[in-house]
């Protein structure tokens, strides 16, 4: 089963925090949490497969975070290396053109802002609209009142991310109408 809109809302919906593992001990350590996504955000172009392979052994949904990738670039052959040399289910890009590009091969989307001005914010709903991926991702999460602003202006689901310290950031976040939040902080995995 592919990875679409609707199961990654089912999946987060049951458990709405998405481990984002950054290493060989946490990409373990995501193996018990009892979400079905797992975010990559590291590897390089010699291993991202093998660890694409080993979240898929899980039985879960692996989307890779292509600016962090080692060795791909910013062009969007490195969205078609992602497709034809590994089983990701979809990306992770702050960059539109391989949101864009993923778009056109069909796979999931994920585009990622850092919230940092009211600039950042106004750049949010043009990005959104231009490249029109499936999933908003913003960081940092502790800011509940931009969340309820973005989500009046974007028709997509948010996820926030980013200073996740503890469990009331990640209630803060949900209860500010975030769908999900996705943490490196592995004491948050427990849904």
């Amino acid at each position: 089963m592919s990875l679409t809109k609707e199961y990654f809302m089912e999946a987060t919906e049951a458990c709405p925090v998405i481990p984002a593992v950054k290493n060989e001990e946490w990409l373990e350590g995501c193996r018990e949490s009892e979400c079905g996504i797992v975010y990559i955000i590291y590897g390089d172009i010699c291993t991202i497969a093998d660890i694409v392979r080993k979240v898929k052994e899980m039985g879960k949904k692996a989307i890779v975070h292509v600016d962090l990738i080692v060795g791909l670039s910013s062009k969007e052959i490195s969205v078609d290396f992602i497709q034809k040399y590994t089983a990701a289910d979809g990306i992770i890009s702050m960059k539109p053109a391989l949101i864009k590009r993923a778009n056109e091969l069909g796979m999931f989307t994920i585009q990622r802002f850092y919230m940092m001005d009211a600039l950042t914010y106004a750049n949010i709903v043009k990005h959104v609209k231009n490249c029109n991926p499936d999933v908003v991702e913003f960081l940092p999460a502790g800011l509940p009142k931009v969340i309820q602003y973005l989500l009046e202006e974007i028709d997509k689901p948010v996820v926030a991310s980013g200073l996740i310290l503890d469990k009331e950031d990640v209630m803060g976040a949900l209860k500010a109408g975030a769908f999900a939040v996705s943490t490196t902080n592995r004491q948050m995995w427990d849904c």
